[in-house]
Order: structure tokens, then C-alpha cells, then sequence
């Protein structure tokens, strides 16, 4: 029998209780599955004026109809939920091997309610469902918690294969950057989901697996996915540039371009960007690479720091992590910069919302905003002594860190300065500078969950070249390639697979809708899978305009509308939002104030 769309675990954490349930085959093929399916159940479960850290929020684990399967990077699973960042939707990506993992222990997905009154965490096996209270597990980082639940198991076997996703410091304290971590260093990073979960006093989701994944038409998946896979390793980019270096190979590539992000996205060059980047870290701290389930292109960097005020060993940093945290910040040593990337995963905070966080408060306190009895520190650009001590207090709400622990929007607000965030709906804009790349730009303001180059991810044309070479510079017909790629990143992540696959060329939504047929037994068309992105990216609007949001959310810091970058290939550019935005907005097919129109909520059959 077919595995998808499969059982629903429901879990009433005020009563302690749980039911299954089975999963509507026809809202699993509207919204394919992850981030698609998991949107529909929020929208329909919750208000989304909700308080996001109150018992009436939902917090949905949903992996996608080829996550756990041969399919290339099929290893993602999403967490949907209200954000208490954004108060936007939120749907966060993670991969690893907990995804999998989940599937093989008998569930598509998990919905989480309520609240508990004191610690619990949520153990399956095979189908089998225990809530235990875990109030010893409290206050304990993530690698701590992960240890522990696997040395409580007696067979050593089982202890190994056992996955858990868990929350460290940072999500119980709630603070609105705090994430999921999963298998120790795989982070559900972005809005702010690890402080839901914190909120519903949920530590810990533990689950072990044996069963196995049919797909529907098995010859029509296996030819699908050696299409797919061939892909794959063709492409400069999955087949070399990432085995090689990592995502941290970009770091030498966007600085050479003028819009790596400088000093609080201040300048768009930094001139020791060598010193942290991807070949860097392969020549002076990388221990080995390491994959997700399912993928040949093991882009992960396992590292170690040998230096004793930063000594430690882990994974990453990744691109946006190190240069954030970087360049961003002023820093070129890497040594604090990978010690901080490890205290994020282990308090169980988004590397790039800490990262520019602590920018932010390092331009403050250098225009004298932030008085020095306050900072505790020197906290001038390029002092990384400061990122690591800044970033351990955000992980447990101590001296500053009581109030960077929300962001730095809530910290550049709570000193007087908003204008400082370099943000867009109170979520931090991640390591490319949009004035000198404008399809980012527009996929910055347009995005549902925030600043987000995950959510469109126009560098693969405009920088790399991929599918085709796009002048970054220019507007005209940008906003076609940012729907573009909106739409293909929404079937990706509700899929299960990797972002990473869209980076190959040729890929695209027939090669999605191949695999989805063969795997679900859905008779998808091409046409279907694409009118299912669209269907998912409109409902994600939806829910944002009836929580609030307006077409003046759709915008970017006035820095980066007016002040031009000052050096580089792009010296004096801006981005010219307004330029994009009207368009944008037409062929999204909604009105002057982005409002989907009744004409594309019929088409799509949200009305």
C-alpha cells in the first residue's frame, strides 16, 4: 500500500493525550505534502491573530511525499507554525536524519497543541506514541538533551539510530530567534519556531524507525529520480563547487561581486573575505564533510577549532553563518566565528537572525546608541571576543542578551534606532546585499515568512548563472524570475526535497512532477504541480494579510531604497523595489495593494 498521504499524529499537549489520524488524500495532492500541506492545516486550525507563544498556536511537523525516499536530498521535513518573530506565517526547513526517520516510525506528521504544564517530550517507535515528562531535561542545551535521551537507551544499536529534535535554552526562555535543532547541528532555523515549541513546554521529539516507504508506481519513481540524480551530477555547483568547499565557497564569489554584507550592511566588500572563506575553512579547520540522508552532495562541514579560548568541534559554519557573522560583523578570524556558530546550535538559536543581531548592536554601540554599561563589553566591529560573549548571553537572557534574544529588530527598536534593522517584517535579511543584486531585492519584501533568500533564490541566475546568466543589475523582467522561483522553492520544500536540487541545471517543475507521480500515484500534470506552488505561496498571503500585514510590509530598510553601496562593481546602485513591485504584483495576479484578486482565489480554488 502507497505510504502517502499516510497517518497524522495529533497531540493534545494540555491533556496529555494523542490520536491518529489519516491524512485527506485530496488536500495531500492540492498541497503536495511539507511546507503545502503543513500552511493548509494552520489556516485552517488557528486564527492568525493569534498570540504565537499562546496554547491556542499550532506547531506542525510535516515532512513531504518524498522525504525518507531515493529521491536526491529527499531528507527535509518543515515546522509550520504562527511566528512570534514576524507574526507572519512561519514554515521552517530542516534536513538531517530525523525526517526520515519520522516517516520510517510510522508518521507523515505531527500537530502539536495546547500546553503543557510542566516538561514533556514525545518518544515513537514504530507507531508507538509516549509522552514522557522530561523536566529533567530543562535548561539543558541541545547536545546535552540529545546525549542524554540516547544514553537512557540500553541497546547501543538502537541508541545510534534513534533521531531526536529538541530545543536548547534559547527556545525555552523564548526567545523569538530561537530554532529546532535536530541530529545535534540540522536546524528548523528562521521565525522563531524553537520558541513555540519552548511556549508549549515541549523539549524533545524523539523517534525511532523500521518501516519502510512504497511508492505508488515504483518503475515510474526509479526512472524519475536517475533523471533527477543525473542532474545532479552534472552541475558545476551540486557536483563540485559544494563537495568541494561547502556553501561557504560564495563567501570569495559574493565579495567579488559587491554585495557581501559589510559592517551592519553598511559597505557591500569586505577586504580580508578571504580569511573566512569556504577554501579557508577546508585548509585550516575542516575535519571532513558530511551529507543529509539521501545525498550525494554532502555539503556540510564537519570542523574543529583547536585555539583554547574557542576550542570545540561541530558542524558548519555555513555561508550565511560565517559571513554574517563575518564580514557582517567585521570579523575575519574564524576561530570566534565557527565558536559562536557551535553555541548557536547548542542553545538552539538561527545562526543568521543571531548573526546580524549582533551586528546591529555593534553599529548602535558604535554611534553611541547602546551606553557602554549596558553593552558589558567593547562591542566595536571586528571583535570577536564580542560575537562569542554577546551570542552566549542571547542563548540564555543575560545582560544584553535579555533583549537581543528577540532580534534585532526588538533591539535596535528598544535603543531608539529601528532604522538600524536590516530586516524586512521583523526577520533579519540574510548574507546578499540586495542593491547590488535586484532580484533578491523584490524576493526579500515579497517573502511570506520575512527577509528570506530561501524563499526565492534568484543569486543561482543573477550571480551563478545556473539556468541562465541575468544581469543583477537590472529590474527589467525580474519580477517573472522571482515568481519564478518563489513558486518552484514552495513545491520544493512541501516535496521533502533539498533546495539544493533547484541549483542544478535543467531541474525544474517536470522533474518534480515525475517524481511526485511515481511516488504518491497522484496523477499529477505539470500544469497541476505548478498550480499547486501558486496555491501554496497565495494561501501563505492570505494568512499574513488576515494576521495584519499590508503592501507597506512588502518593503526594505530605507538604507538600502536610498543609500547607494560605496564601492565595487555595483558602487551607487540602490535597489529600485518600486521599479519590481507593481509588476510583481500583476503577475501574482493580485490588485494595486497585493490582495489576491477573487479571479486568482477561484483559479486556485481558495475562495
Amino acid at each position: 500500500m502507497n505510504s502517502w498521504p499516510g497517518k497524522l499524529l495529533r497531540v493534545d499537549l494540555t491533556k496529555g493525550t494523542w490520536a491518529v489520524e489519516d491524512i485527506d488524500p485530496e488536500l495531500a495532492r492540492a498541497y503536495i505534502g511539507g511546507r503545502g500541506l503543513g500552511t493548509k492545516i494552520l489556516c485552517d486550525e488557528i486564527d492568525p491573530q493569534v498570540d504565537p507563544l499562546s496554547p491556542e498556536n499550532k506547531l506542525i511537523f510535516m515532512t513531504g511525499p518524498l522525504t525518507g525516499t531515493g529521491a536526491p536530498a529527499s531528507a527535509r521535513y518543515m515546522v509550520i507554525t504562527k511566528s512570534p518573530l514576524t507574526g507572519a506565517i512561519a514554515s521552517s526547513n530542516s534536513g538531517g536524519y530525523f525526517p526520515a526517520e519520522l516517516r520510517y516510525a510510522g508518521f507523515n506528521a505531527i500537530i502539536f497543541e495546547g500546553k503543557s504544564k510542566e516538561p514533556v517530550s514525545l518518544y515513537i517507535k514504530n507507531g508507538e506514541v509516549e509522552l514522557r515528562p522530561t523536566k529533567h531535561l530543562w535548561g539543558k542545551t541541545t547536545h546535552e538533551t540529545e546525549d542524554i535521551i540516547k544514553g537512557e537507551i540500553e541497546d547501543p544499536w538502537e541508541a545510534q539510530e534513534t533521531r531526536i529534535a529538541c530545543i536548547g535554552p534559547a527556545g525555552e526562555k523564548l526567545g523569538r530567534i530561537a530554532c529546532i535543532i535536530n541530529d545535534k547541528h540540522r536546524a528548523a532555523g528562521r521565525s522563531g519556531v524553537g520558541a513555540v515549541m519552548g511556549s508549549k513546554k515541549l523539549k524533545a521529539v524523539v523517534v525511532r524507525g523500521t518501516q519502510g516507504i512504497q511508492a505508488a508506481d515504483f518503475d515510474l519513481f526509479k526512472k524519475s529520480v536517475r533523471s533527477a540524480m543525473q542532474k545532479l551530477g552534472s552541475g558545476p555547483v551540486t557536483s563540485e563547487g559544494l563537495p568541494a568547499y561547502g556553501t561557504a565557497i560564495l563567501v570569495n564569489i559574493i565579495n567579488e561581486c559587491g554585495i557581501l554584507p559589510t559592517n551592519n550592511f553598511q559597505q557591500g566588500m569586505f577586504d580580508r573575505a578571504g580569511k573566512i572563506s569556504g577554501e579557508s575553512i577546508a585548509e585550516n579547520i575542516l575535519t571532513r564533510n558530511k551529507g543529509c540522508f539521501a545525498c550525494s552532495i554532502a555539503c556540510a562541514r564537519m570542523t574543529t577549532i583547536e585555539d583554547e579560548k574557542y576550542k570545540g568541534h561541530g558542524e558548519g559554519p555555513e555561508y550565511e553563518t560565517v559571513e554574517l557573522m563575518g564580514a557582517d560583523c567585521g570579523i575575519d578570524d574564524l576561530a570566534p566565528i565557527t565558536k559562536a556558530n557551535y553555541l548557536c546550535n547548542e542553545y538552539g538559536m538561527d545562526t543568521i537572525s543571531a548573526a546580524c543581531t549582533v551586528a546591529t548592536a555593534m553599529e548602535l554601540y558604535e554611534k553611541g546608541y547602546i551606553p557602554a554599561d549596558d553593552a558589558g563589553m567593547d562591542l566595536s566591529f571586528g571583535n570577536g571576543e564580542a560575537l562569542v560573549k554577546l551570542i552566549e548571553q542571547m542563548g540564555v537572557r543575560k545582560g544584553l542578551g535579555k533583549v537581543a534574544a528577540d532580534g534585532a529588530y526588538v533591539l535596535a527598536d528598544t535603543y531608539g534606532h529601528p532604522e538600524l534593522f536590516m530586516g524586512v517584517k521583523k526577520q533579519e535579511i540574510p548574507a546578499y546585499d540586495p542593491r547590488g543584486v535586484q532580484g533578491m531585492g523584490l524576493t526579500y519584501a515579497t517573502s511570506n515568512r520575512g527577509a528570506c533568500h530561501v524563499r526565492g533564490y534568484t543569486i543561482a541566475n543573477e550571480v551563478l548563472g545556473v539556468h541562465e546568466k541575468l544581469d543583477p543589475l537590472i529590474t527589467e523582467g525580474k519580477a517573472a524570475t522571482v515568481k519564478v522561483f518563489q513558486d518552484l522553492t514552495a513545491l520544493v520544500d512541501s516535496s521533502g526535497l533539498c533546495l539544493f536540487v533547484t541549483l542544478t541545471p535543467g531541474f525544474g517543475f517536470g522533474d518534480m512532477q515525475a517524481m511526485l507521480k511515481g511516488a504518491t500515484g497522484f496523477t499529477y500534470t505539470v500544469q497541476e504541480v505548478t498550480e499547486a506552488s501558486e496555491r501554496i505561496w497565495n494561501l501563505e498571503r492570505i494568512f499574513n494579510l488576515k494576521a495584519g500585514f499590508t503592501k507597506a510590509d512588502d518593503t526594505l530598510p530605507k538604507r538600502l531604497l536610498e543609500e547607494p553601496l560605496p564601492e565595487g562593481g555595483p558602487k551607487g546602485q540602490v535597489c529600485r523595489l518600486d521599479e519590481m513591485l507593481p509588476e510583481y504584483y500583476e503577475l501574482r495576479g493580485w490588485d494595486a495593494e497585493g490582495v489576491p484578486t477573487k479571479e486568482k482565489l477561484d483559479k486556485l480554488g481558495l475562495s
